[in-house]
Parts: structure tokens; sequence; C-alpha cells
């Protein structure tokens, strides 16, 4: 089976529980935009984050809050903070590396530090029409000056915005824009 898909090029941004937010802030968390996954959104606080060999400064935070740290980059910023973060599904953050993040007002060493998977969003509806659950790999053929083809995990959630999640790093590999879209192969 073959069902065309859009695609979310994911920048780099953190998430935070709400005790670690209100270490590093005064002012509530406040939304700057919705997300396509429902009930998720750009907040207009940002982070920096710094290791001994280097900074990313401005990192978006994503509310709302979750019940543990986790902070999604790409190999391009892994290699510049000098870290090598493991490649995880969200919320596994065991083992992830360590960074600091900081604020005007406070800074905090977390060990939660992943380059997100590849993976493919939707509801357990979406799921059931493709006959899929949570956890299968699909492929993603993309099309266009730099076709190809890659695996994907299925993330089934009741909130879940039929969506494919690719990092800034895939995305440019393949020269893909805002509203690129691709095809699932099933």
């Amino acid at each position: 089976m073959k069902v065309e898909v859009s695609i979310g090029i994911s920048n780099r941004h953190i998430h935070l529980t709400k005790e670690t937010y209100e270490l590093l802030f005064t002012e509530e968390l406040t939304k700057k935009a919705d997300l396509n996954q429902i009930g998720q959104f750009a907040a207009n606080q940002t982070v920096n984050v710094k290791t001994p060999k280097g900074t990313l400064e401005n990192v978006r935070i994503v509310g709302p809050f979750r019940p543990y740290n986790q902070l999604e980059i790409a190999k391009s910023d892994a290699r510049k903070l000098g870290i090598e973060p493991p490649v995880r599904r969200s919320g596994e953050v065991n083992g992830a590396a360590k960074v600091i993040i900081e604020t005007s007002k406070d800074s905090l060493e977390i060990d939660s530090c992943i380059i997100a998977n590849r993976h493919v969003h939707m509801n357990p509806k979406k799921a059931q029409e493709l006959g899929l659950i949570n956890k299968d790999i699909v492929l993603l053929r993309l099309e266009g000056e730099k076709s190809g083809t890659l695996e994907l995990e299925v993330t089934v959630t009741d909130n879940g915005y039929f969506e494919v999640h690719l990092d800034t790093d895939d995305a440019n590999a393949f020269l893909l824009d805002k509203g690129s879209k691709g095809t699932l192969i099933i």
C-alpha cells in the first residue's frame, strides 16, 4: 500500500518538566504557535544549550510540560557541541548525552539529549486504517533532485496528526522544504 504524507521538519527543540522550567524561568510558559501534533505548541521561551566545546543559542521550548526533560538535536548540532547523543524514540532518555541548559535566571545540567529517530505520527484510527501498530517500521519514498527511501518508525498516539518528522539534517540531505510530501510504503 502507498499513501501520501506531509513531512514536518523538526528543528532542534527541548521539552521540559514543570519543575525544570520553574528553575530556569520566572514567567509562565507562553504559546508562540500551535504545532500540527494536537495540543503541542512552540513556546515563546528559549534556552541556551552549552557544553565545554560549543553553544546552541535560543533553542525553542515545546509545550506543554512533560514528565521528563528531553533535548532533540540533529547530528550537525551534536558535532558543534562535541557530544555523541544516541538516536532514540521520544521519551527514551536513559543514557542520553549531558548538556547544560541556561537562561538569564539559572543553569542546569541534564542528561537528556538525543537525536530523535525518524518517525511518522498518527492516531489510532489512522493506524487501524493502514493496518499498523505503534513501533512498526514503514518506508518513506522521497522524490526530487535527491530522491531516496528512508525507514520510519510508527508513533501512534491519541492526538497524533498524520505527519512524518525528520530532523533538519535528514531534510537537508533530501533537499526538502516546509510543505514537502512523501509516500509511505506499507
